[in-house]
């Protein structure tokens, strides 16, 4: 099965959106509970989706116990790295946005990033608390398909990581589009600056690392 198949089930879409709002893998008692099906159904969707590279399958204890008596550990599904937009036909809109993006200047690239971020979260202003604006950020974020993550928050600075940064497709077609993609973390936390790492690793989710000024 591919994507696209994978997706072309109303049923089968609502799963990959649901897996995609949560920060922690989930498992076959998870979309049963969250849709009202027999696990063994939950689990027979959640494996296509698998099987068409939608979702990765691993396996956890979930009762914290472990050694002799701990039961079998929970078939569980995650979010892989997402590094290519899913279309059809496909649009070549990657290509297209590389032929723009050599001849914008760095500063209207990081304009647009932050203009996109309000598009994303209209009329909301991040909260003043880094912790409480990255958290409020990988809600909104979740809420339309992309997952995200806190990981962890310090004094002036936060980390998240997202499989599926809205952005990333274009990053790695064209890595000079990066500071779109800066601009659009900060704008949706209020954050001072932000790096980012990993995004052009097609194994691992992307790393935002956003810092605050100190007032």
């Amino acid at each position: 099965m591919d994507p696209l198949t994978g997706i072309a089930q109303p049923e089968l879409r609502d799963i990959v959106l649901f897996a995609r709002s949560r920060s922690r893998p989930v498992s076959a008692d998870d979309v049963a509970a969250r849709f009202h099906v027999h696990r063994s159904v939950a689990r027979s969707r959640l494996d296509r989706l698998a099987k068409a590279g939608l979702l990765t399958v691993g396996f956890e204890r979930r009762t914290g116990r472990s050694g002799p008596g701990a039961g079998r550990p929970a078939k569980i599904y995650s979010v892989p790295p997402e590094t290519s937009a899913l279309e059809f036909p496909n649009r070549h809109y990657d290509r297209l946005f590389g032929h723009l993006i050599g001849s914008v200047p760095e500063a209207e690239c990081a304009r647009a990033g932050a203009q996109f971020a309000r598009d994303l979260a209209p009329d909301e202003t991040p909260p003043d608390d880094p912790s409480s604006a990255a958290e409020r950020a990988c809600e909104i974020l979740g809420r339309l398909g992309f997952q995200a993550t806190v990981e962890e928050a310090a004094e002036g600075r936060v980390t998240i990581t997202t499989p599926t940064c809205p952005l990333r497709p274009l990053v790695v077609a064209n890595p000079e589009a990066a500071a779109i993609d800066r601009a659009m973390w900060a704008e949706l936390v209020g954050a001072s600056s932000c790096e980012t790492c990993d995004c052009l690793d097609g194994d691992a989710s992307c790393k935002v690392v956003l810092h605050f000024d100190r007032d």
